[in-house]
């Protein structure tokens, strides 16, 4: 079945002004999916950095860590429950400098200092047994699916040649965090082995086949702590930048069922000082050159790991915390939202964000925990775009992005158009020669329609409009509704310029959904 919809003019009631819009026809093809994503396909981190954590001369992670975070803040919790769930992720460039203050397990609990010669400029730390407690009741509380990142780098060494560290993994630390954590009755959802350690590495390279034999000490552990495979926690890896090679070789010494999810890391917009960053993050071309790697990775894990799913384990856009002043705004999302359905269509599982809190380019802000704009299409996303991915074209402008999945736990399909044009509209409609189609709206039948639009028009604003309206916290603190407008489903769409539009189509049986 392909659905034929027609770009064209149309006002909706909340746009001030008559459009012009550019003629464009998409193609959405349902009789099969391409691909199909994790039920829950957000994911976002709580990283370790302490305040301390600064680069180009600001310091944007305050107490948004793992050790100081207020985790009895009540819009963090409600931003968190308003996923249901949500995928958490604990870790980031530090996890491989802790240990874990669990029962009798380490005689020191030290804290992250400066320090000029350690690991991205710190000492080692560790995580306290009362705040993994802690943690782990808010997990709890807020109903998240959480993955883990252990130390890979106990019992260690550096070789004397440049990054590389040689020897084999000292798993008994990891052993005894994960039998506290199961005698606790703590959830896990996955537990993965280290940070970008693979290929080149960051500050640490392993060689591919000892990060294998590593990951392998791990899954069985796993196995014998957790007998019952439908309450398992999965197995993530190797969460490095990927290297074709190294993760191919990496994946043929593990063997069947190692590893669950093959993790990759995505930072593709360049330095969060580079001054070109705002052009980068709406320029289509830019981002299509991304599209390769997430190819290669999904061609690795089919060859190597059928058994195991391609996962973006970390992408913030921007590495060193992000760019100042752009994400975390409006902007943002013309990168994020494209790579959410760029990366589904190449096979993906999961896709996590950096970060949920914390650097330029959190979901929430730093100090009021308020939401930024890119938690409002995430959760858009996660609301209503389904695991099945549809097969999405058009014959107009690179400008205009169209992804299209079966909706989520609901009949229909849902669009999602992306406009990064400054100044196009483009107006949507049912093509008339399409019968099928057509058949299935019956009188009176309407659809849902999400337009994000940034305040006054500034695509650097942090404050995102739906349907003409801000999105502001209830004066409860809770995360405002998220209202659709109604429109007659044989009327038109229009997607005003630099605006992310969320469109369910319900009356749409596309055989892959059904």
């Amino acid at each position: 079945m392909e659905l034929k919809v027609v770009l064209f003019c149309f006002v909706v009631s909340w746009l001030s002004s008559v459009c012009s819009g550019e003629v464009v026809k998409v193609s959405i093809r349902g009789e099969t999916s391409i691909a199909k994503t994790d039920d829950n396909f957000i994911f976002a981190t709580l990283d370790w950095w302490p305040p301390q954590k600064c680069d180009y001369n600001q310091c944007p992670w305050g107490n948004s860590g793992i050790l100081h975070l207020d985790l009895k803040n009540k819009t963090l919790i409600n931003a968190i429950k308003a996923f249901s769930p949500l995928r958490i992720r604990v870790g980031g460039s530090i996890q491989d400098l802790v240990v874990y203050d669990v029962g009798n397990a380490v005689a020191d609990c030290p804290q992250f200092k400066l320090d000029k010669k350690g690991l991205f400029g710190f000492s080692n730390g560790c995580l306290p047994q009362n705040k993994w407690d802690e943690l782990n009741h808010f997990f709890n509380q807020t109903g998240a699916l959480v993955t883990f990142s252990l130390n890979a780098l106990n019992g260690k060494h550096k070789s004397g040649e440049d990054i590389l560290w040689l020897g084999e993994w000292d798993s008994k630390n990891a052993r005894d965090l994960m039998e506290y954590t199961l005698g606790r009755g703590y959830k896990i959802d996955s537990y993965e082995l280290g940070n970008e350690l693979a290929g080149t590495g960051v500050s640490v390279r392993l060689d591919s086949v000892e990060y294998g034999r590593d990951i392998t000490v791990l899954s069985n552990i796993v196995k014998e702590l957790y007998p019952n495979a439908s309450t398992r926690p999965k197995v993530l890896g190797p969460a490095g930048f990927y290297d074709e090679r190294w993760f191919d070789t990496f994946l043929q010494n593990t063997g069947p069922e190692v590893v669950d999810g093959v993790t990759h890391h995505i930072y593709n917009l360049g330095a969060g000082v580079d001054p070109d960053l705002i052009n980068r993050i709406q320029d289509p071309f830019f981002l299509d050159q991304v599209a390769q790697t997430f190819a290669d990775v999904a061609n690795s894990v089919a060859k190597f790991a059928p058994w195991a799913g391609a996962w973006v384990g970390e992408s913030g856009g921007a590495y060193n915390s992000g760019g100042k002043n752009l994400q975390g705004k409006f902007a943002d999302g013309f990168w994020y939202l494209d790579q959410l359905g760029k990366t589904s269509t190449f096979n993906h599982k999961v896709y996590c964000r950096q970060s949920f809190i914390g650097g330029n380019y959190g979901l929430l802000n730093i100090t009021s925990f308020v939401p930024n704009p890119d938690y409002y299409g995430a959760l858009l996303w996660h609301r209503l775009m389904g695991k099945e991915v549809l097969a999405t074209s058009h014959d107009g402008s690179p400008y205009l992005r169209a992804y299209s999945h079966c909706s989520r736990k609901r009949p229909g399909v849902t669009l999602l158009l992306i406009n990064m044009s400054n100044s196009t509209f483009y107006d949507v409609a049912i093509s008339e020669d399409f019968n099928l189609y057509r058949k299935l709206f019956e009188d009176n039948s309407q659809r849902e329609e999400y337009h994000l639009t940034p305040k006054d028009g500034d695509i650097r604003s942090d404050v995102v409009l739906l349907n003409g309206t801000p999105l502001k916290l209830t004066k409860t603190s809770d995360i405002p509704e998220l209202t659709p407008v109604l429109v007659d489903s044989s009327s038109a769409i229009s997607v005003a310029p630099r605006s992310l539009v969320f469109v369910v189509l319900k009356d749409i049986r596309a055989p892959a959904c059904a």
